[in-house]
């Protein structure tokens, strides 16, 4: 690695293959994004029955980063910290209620649609075209949607699981997903440019 590259330069760098990391860089990559996850579930806009936040966002763009396998290892390692009772969750929260109640299939749709995502960024659908990462994002976002109101219609029925956890999040999803797109561009345009110096 070039000692003047940057740990996020370094793993936005498509050419680097991300099974060829150090240990110790990868076991960095998953602290790193496991606060990065953490962070994202400050970002929060209170809705019942689940808020909306930027976990999703940021979910997308580590599996997008970090590749199928360890963006899954990632959020499945942040959610165990969440199960944990650490306040990493939405909005500070933590314990392992949450993955029985409303937000239990959204949760455990994250590491699912971080690996979906992850998968086609490694197959082309990467920072290079925009509009493939919105699309790889949006699919991920689709996938929490029908993962996560699959569970819901378990709680409170299909049709009220459509309208309280599905339809209130479409258009943040959307625009989710493009907001990913573009900083996953800007990322990796930066680790081009890091890489050309």
């Amino acid at each position: 690695m070039n000692t003047t590259t940057t740990p996020i330069a370094f793993i936005a760098n498509k050419a680097l293959d991300i099974q060829d990391f150090s240990l110790p860089w990868k076991i960095a990559a998953i602290f790193f994004g496991t606060l990065f996850l953490t962070l994202s579930s400050y970002i929060e806009v209170p809705m019942i029955p689940v808020p909306i936040t930027m976990q999703t966002f940021a979910v997308m763009l580590v599996g997008a980063l970090y590749g199928w396998r360890l963006g899954g290892i990632t959020i499945a390692a942040w959610l165990m910290e969440g199960a944990l009772g650490l306040p990493v969750l939405a909005g500070g929260a933590g314990g392992a209620q949450h993955f029985l109640g409303a937000t239990g299939g959204y949760l455990f749709a994250f590491p699912v649609a971080g690996m979906v995502v992850g998968w086609l960024a490694e197959r082309g659908w990467d920072g290079q075209r925009v509009w493939m990462s919105f699309l790889s994002m949006l699919i991920g976002n689709a996938i929490c949607l029908a993962l996560g109101a699959a569970w819901l219609a378990l709680l409170i029925g299909v049709e009220q699981a459509i309208v309280a956890g599905v339809l209130p999040f479409i258009v943040g999803g959307i625009l989710k997903s493009g907001l990913g797109a573009m900083t996953l561009k800007l990322l990796t345009r930066s680790a081009e440019t890091t890489d050309a110096q």
